[in-house]
């Protein structure tokens, strides 16, 4: 009898020390460093916010946080290689709206959007630039709904490529304003944005740091900004909604998440820190143009991202584009 009493207190007493053990770890969260991948390669929005983060990280929590850079099949590489990692809190996503565009756009992914991560927090969002060529006669999103309903599949945009950001945006105004524009893809956001310089195209949807610069000299003339409202960098700039197109809104997000699993006490010393270091005066300061820090709770990100692969999925529909 004094055997069975020993082994069962024995058994209790392992049964309480792994499911303590867990919780301990978690409190003394990280106690090794942290890999956050970047489903890109170096430069860019996605990699520079990342290393922001990564610094300021590493300096808030004691442990070193280094980006690990995993480009390739449209981001889509990396974020199975996060949904497939421990949920242990030492691998970790920072990627942007190609999450939810990629829903849709591929055939098949090599994860589940919605239930192979937790998000943790938005970190950022990036309006765009609606530009177009100087020899186009329109000053107005209006006057240039106009003109493509007069001529339709007679004025082509540019972008870096179907499912990118800004063919996701010219998508959704050619489907909102109902007009036929075409679609020129190009191998990246520059030569897009040459051709559409060399009036080769007639318009593109660009991010501020690469068309503001253009605007301001001439060579492109811009018609709005894509957000809800106009921008403090650009206040003489209208919003595509308000230069023509009501109800017309459309900004990259971008966003930190972890394998789905991870233990609630990690997600929440995570999505303080994060929030801490995208709100630290020397992190905006670094941002580039255009890009403007944002934080939201766990289940604000969770929300959000379900609502963003609704919305993308219907305009990947319509558009009738799809990986190859």
């Amino acid at each position: 009898m004094h055997k069975q009493k020993l082994l069962c207190l024995t058994f209790w007493a392992i049964s309480a020390a792994l499911l303590i053990a867990p919780a301990v770890q978690a409190q003394n969260y990280p106690v090794k460093p942290v890999r956050i991948v970047v489903p890109t390669a170096p430069g860019g929005g996605t990699d520079l916010i990342g290393r922001l983060l990564a610094q300021n990280l590493s300096s808030q929590l004691g442990q070193q946080f280094m980006v690990d850079n995993r480009g390739g099949a449209g981001t889509t590489i990396g974020t199975a290689a996060v949904a497939k990692s421990p949920a242990d809190g030492y691998t970790l996503l920072l990627t942007h709206s190609s999450l939810a565009f990629n829903a849709t756009y591929y055939n098949k992914l090599p994860y589940d959007t919605l239930k192979d991560f937790a998000p943790i927090s938005l970190v950022a969002e990036q309006p765009f630039l609606f530009a177009v060529h100087p020899s186009l006669p329109v000053k107005t999103v209006a006057q240039l709904i106009t003109l493509a309903k007069k001529n339709p599949g007679q004025i082509a945009y540019s972008s870096g490529g179907a499912g990118s950001g800004p063919f996701m945006g010219a998508e959704l105004f050619k489907q909102q304003a109902q007009v036929n524009i075409l679609h020129v893809p190009y191998k990246g956001a520059g030569p897009a944005f040459t051709d559409l310089m060399g009036g080769q195209v007639q318009m593109m949807i660009a991010t501020l740091s690469l068309g503001m610069p253009h605007a301001i000299s001439g060579r492109v003339r811009a018609l709005g900004v894509t957000s809800a409202k106009r921008l403090g960098a650009t206040p003489q700039l209208p919003t595509v909604a308000e230069s023509g197109l009501p109800g017309f809104e459309f900004s990259a997000w971008y966003g930190v998440l972890a394998p789905a699993g991870t233990p609630a006490a990690v997600m929440t010393r995570l999505h303080q820190a994060v929030g801490k270091a995208m709100t630290a005066p020397e992190t905006r300061e670094k941002f580039e143009d255009g890009l403007i820090p944002l934080s939201s709770t766990s289940d604000e990100f969770a929300a959000y991202l379900k609502q963003e692969v609704i919305k993308w999925g219907n305009v990947v529909k319509a558009s009738g584009v799809k990986a190859n």
